[in-house]
């Protein structure tokens, strides 16, 4: 049995071909299984790490006051369901060339020290080793993958610093001038992923 954490940043909640493909995903990767499903909104507001946060983050563990607990409470929870799951599917509408700002946001508060990676004398190590993440990421114009798509390359670099570097991604860009065409290879794609899996 599968654990699998949605993550969802699209802006929209309808209408929305990120979150319409990451569905068809989650579908097709639990055909026949029994497989516990997780679902983390983002357009829910993840709140911005401000001096308060970053205070509390730097406090070690067994000197943090209650009230600094409470500021990292958030955290602490969205680091527990992605330490909790075995996949994650993420959907990464591209917005101005990248991620959408809530999606950075979930990185701010994902990122940190002695939770998701540590620091070594050879540099920093991810801690959440052994998970597969799938990137379903959309665009309008922006080619997935391009010079100009600066969300794919960010996403696999940061999944990578907190140590999954099993990331497979499912492009469905264009989308304006040929949203057919697109939907149909991305939905090719989760077929093929589906099979494999």
């Amino acid at each position: 049995m599968a654990n699998i954490l949605s993550i969802q940043s699209s802006a929209r909640n309808s209408g929305s071909h990120s979150r319409a493909l990451s569905q068809k995903l989650i579908d097709q990767l639990t055909v026949g299984g029994d497989h516990n499903i997780a679902k983390r909104d983002l357009a829910d507001h993840p709140s911005l790490l401000d001096e308060n946060w970053l205070t509390a983050n730097w406090t070690a563990s067994g000197e943090r006051s209650q009230a600094q607990n409470d500021v990292l409470a958030q955290s602490t929870t969205m680091i527990d369901e992605v330490k909790a799951a075995d996949i994650l599917v993420i959907g990464v509408p591209i917005y101005n060339f990248s991620i959408p700002g809530a999606l950075k946001a979930w990185i701010d508060l994902i990122a940190r020290a002695g939770e998701t990676f540590k620091y070594s004398e050879n540099g920093p190590k991810g801690l959440l080793e052994g998970k597969k993440a799938y990137l379903v990421v959309t665009s309008g114009g922006v080619p997935v993958d391009s010079p100009v798509d600066f969300a794919t390359p960010y996403m696999r670099h940061v999944l990578g610093f907190i140590g999954i570097d099993d990331v497979e991604v499912i492009g469905a860009d264009g989308l304006v001038m040929n949203e057919q065409e697109s939907l149909a290879k991305a939905n090719e794609k989760i077929a093929e992923l589906a099979t494999a899996a």
